[in-house]
């Protein structure tokens, strides 16, 4: 135990030593100094235990942004938002699951899973590509290229471009920020924005930005894995989108009080 400690302190300092040290063997990392005080195997060993320790290892997490009830005078209805992902520090594979239930009409509105490959690209910033299949409308699959992070002053991130097997181009952005109000207590308002490089008649899609939600959310952290929260929310169509709408008699804006919680594993 007193060797592996000896030897997992000197993979430590070898790490952090100079470049110069090393400058007379070409094809050795900074790192491999220490070689030259200890066996090969029993560096090898070392340097795994502290790579295993400081960041090389997989996790599995569980993340569900909102499960909430929304109502207003109309209708009321399900919304769930979260994700799944397993992996390290720089690539995870992640799935993302959102979609809304209305229970006037006892059926799902919108409903989507994305299975994507994430990669770290800046301490920061994950870029993200695979696929997503939509539950509701049926059927309907695209292509994924998206990115995830937090932005300066903690504005967490959210956004993604979707190319339909169609050819149809369509992209969302999320952007969240959390304010402490005591150790508990947080305000966190969110904003998100729906785009679409041509109409979707099909889909009362127009050409565009199609729609906006903007809401506030008051939570308590119970404890830090599990938040209930209250908040209201304006959801409303935009541009060609809210012209479609109007014209089919649906629609175009709402106001909403929730109810709901955040956890996560």
């Amino acid at each position: 135990m007193r060797n592996m400690m000896f030897l997992s302190a000197a993979a430590i300092w070898a790490f952090s030593a100079p470049l110069a040290t090393a400058q007379h063997d070409h094809n050795a990392k900074p790192w491999s100094q220490a070689n030259a005080y200890w066996d090969d195997d029993d560096m090898d060993d070392a340097r795994s235990a502290v790579l295993h320790h400081h960041g090389d290892s997989a996790f599995l997490m569980f993340n569900l942004d909102r499960l909430e009830w929304q109502s207003d005078d109309e209708e009321d209805m399900a919304v769930w938002d979260g994700e799944i992902w397993y992996g390290g520090d720089i690539n995870k594979l992640t799935i993302k699951s959102e979609g809304e239930y209305s229970f006037e009409e006892d059926e799902l509105e919108e409903a989507e899973i994305q299975l994507l490959w994430s990669r770290a690209i800046s301490p920061y910033w994950d870029l993200q590509t695979g696929l997503r299949y939509d539950l509701e409308p049926k059927g309907r699959t695209h292509a994924v290229l998206g990115f995830q992070g937090m932005a300066p002053y903690r504005f967490e991130v959210d956004g993604a471009f979707f190319l339909s097997s169609d050819g149809e181009l369509s992209a969302s952005a999320e952007v969240e920020y959390e304010l402490m109000l005591t150790q508990r207590l947080e305000l966190s308002p969110r904003l998100e924005l729906g785009w679409s490089a041509k109409d979707i008649p099909e889909l009362e899609t127009g050409q565009g930005f199609t729609d906006a939600a903007l809401g506030l959310r008051l939570s308590y952290d119970v404890i830090r894995e599990f938040s209930p929260y209250v908040g209201v929310e304006w959801q409303s169509a935009l541009g060609d989108t809210k012209d479609m709408m109007e014209a089919a008699g649906g629609e175009t804006d709402r106001t909403v009080f929730l109810i709901g919680l955040r956890a996560w594993y």
